[in-house]
């Protein structure tokens, strides 16, 4: 598929249709006998069809002309989304509360005060049942509207009980905007540079993040405010690596739906990634059997038939579910089991290839070749590692983007490709400094590698201890640290030391933990 083909948002839209919305919109369009041959129809037809957008093959089929072209596609793309709106399948609250508001807009003109105000009365209480505070304000400045030309006998009371109605949507809408603003922002400086580098970054997020956060009254805010309040924190302690915090906000954030069970299908985006940073900050704090339990809870719930999935739900599930079923193998180093899930994923997501992004896509090639090198798959490592490097448009984090060549440059040495070694290694060097993104342990693991070749057999051991001893200081370091959440160098280097696998190591130091954990 060309770039063309891919921005056509027609094209696009028509072969997002499953088999039920493309009957009903057939449907829809035949309720009308004039409609039967319409160009718009014929043109669905032939787009239906179609494998790749192809603007020649249209006006060759002769059903339009080419000045009419732009016209029928406007046209039709409006009907298509008129008719998802009156599909079952995408009707929810909103849609009702919507709908409902439009009704009685219409009665407002027609000068039926009375119907219009009932149908109000109605909408609102659902829009507040469930926390919609931006439809209930819009409701509520309606009713100040009608209330003012329909003169009734209560209405000093009615204008009174109003007025502290929207006040007091008016402030929890400001409440909730300005944590959605904070939570947001921050969400777009992780995406861009990843966790915070050194204490200077540190201090510039902890004013930006007080600075900006709102003053809360927890009797006055509801479920929408407390949601951003805890995205909001859950960002900022990611930022800083605060996985602890991240995983008490996380759990708070996950609670609150289960505290408001029918917030789930109302916002399954929402519960959706709450879980997700759930056992993001799970997996950090290293905890299989809790990780476990949690993933288990997640696929149950939305295996259940009352969990509502539309694409792009449906496309979270398999995202969310995947990233983590390989990540648990990452806790404990059964990096042979993790193997087992790659041909099932790299098939789903040929599936899912138009709703995920590029960024998702890179991030399973990165854990496609972290666990093949843990399992000592080198080349299959690289394989994988290549298809990162390779995209040259990747809007990708920077972290990840470095320590793809870290490993690239690792796992080449692993499998003994020394004859491309000295390329990478420039190569490597100058995308770091580029990316403003080499940090101590980066420094450490290049200089190790440049320095390999004048090192002979029987001393690479002691030069192993070395780098150990050297990476060993930054294992705890509140920004170091950061390197190893990636790429497990300390591990890696202890398979050298003790000639064994670095899985070996890893489930060895799990087993450890474990052990000591019991005691305590």
């Amino acid at each position: 598929m060309t770039t063309k083909d891919q921005k056509d948002n027609l094209f696009s839209l028509v072969k997002s249709l499953t088999k039920s919305e493309k009957r009903q919109f057939k449907l829809y369009v035949g309720r009308l006998g004039v409609n039967a041959n319409s160009k718009f129809l014929n043109l669905f037809n032939l787009l239906d069809k179609a494998k790749t957008y192809n603007e020649q093959a249209i006006l060759q089929s002769k059903i339009i002309k080419k000045q009419q072209l732009a016209n029928v596609k406007a046209h039709l793309y409006k009907q298509i989304l008129i008719s998802l709106k009156l599909n079952p399948s995408h009707q929810n609250i909103r849609s009702q509360i919507r709908e409902q508001l439009d009704f009685a807009s219409i009665l407002y003109h027609k000068g039926l005060y009375k119907q219009s105000l009932k149908i109000l009365d109605k909408a609102k209480e659902l829009a507040i049942a469930n926390e919609e505070k931006n439809m209930a304000f819009e409701i509520v400045e309606l009713e100040k509207i009608i209330e003012s030309q329909y003169i009734t006998r209560s209405i000093s009371t009615r204008a009174d009980e109003l007025a502290i109605q929207a006040r007091d949507l008016s402030a929890q809408n400001v409440i909730a905007s300005k944590l959605s603003n904070l939570s947001l922002q921050l969400y777009s400086i992780i995406l861009k540079t990843g966790y915070v580098k050194n204490e200077k970054e540190g201090k510039v997020i902890k004013e930006y993040f007080n600075d900006r956060l709102p003053k809360l009254n927890n009797k006055k805010i509801g479920f929408r405010e407390k949601l951003w309040y805890y995205k909001a924190h859950l960002w900022y302690n990611f930022l800083l690596q605060d996985f602890l915090n991240c995983y008490r906000y996380a759990s708070k954030w996950v609670d609150l739906f289960y505290q408001y069970p029918n917030m789930i299908n109302l916002n399954p985006v929402f519960f959706l990634k709450g879980n997700n940073y759930l056992l993001e900050s799970i997996f950090f704090l290293k905890s299989k059997d809790k990780f476990v339990k949690k993933l288990n809870e997640l696929n149950a719930t939305v295996s259940d038939s009352n969990f509502i999935k539309d694409e792009n739900v449906a496309a979270l599930i398999f995202l969310y579910t995947n990233f983590h079923s390989i990540n648990q193998h990452f806790i404990d180093g059964s990096f042979d089991e993790g193997l087992a899930l790659i041909p099932d994923i790299e098939k789903q997501l040929s599936k899912y290839e138009s709703r995920i992004d590029p960024h998702h896509k890179m991030i399973f090639y990165y854990k496609f070749a972290s666990l093949y090198f843990g399992a000592g798959y080198n080349k299959k490592s690289i394989e994988y590692l290549g298809k990162i490097i390779s995209n040259k448009s990747l809007s990708m984090r920077e972290d990840l983007l470095c320590f793809s060549r870290v490993l690239n440059l690792v796992a080449h040495y692993e499998a003994g490709l020394d004859y491309h070694l000295e390329a990478l290694l420039r190569s490597t060097y100058k995308f770091l400094i580029k990316m403003n993104d080499l940090y101590e342990v980066q420094k450490e693991m290049i200089k190790f590698i440049r320095g390999l070749q004048d090192i002979y057999p029987q001393d690479l051991k002691k030069a192993f201890k070395a780098l150990l001893d050297q990476l060993k200081v930054y294992e705890d370091h509140p920004y170091e640290r950061r390197a190893f959440l990636y790429l497990d160098i300390i591990s890696w280097l202890e398979s050298k030391i003790e000639n064994c696998t670095v899985q070996k190591i890893i489930q060895k130091k799990y087993i450890l933990s474990q052990n000591n954990a019991r005691k305590l």
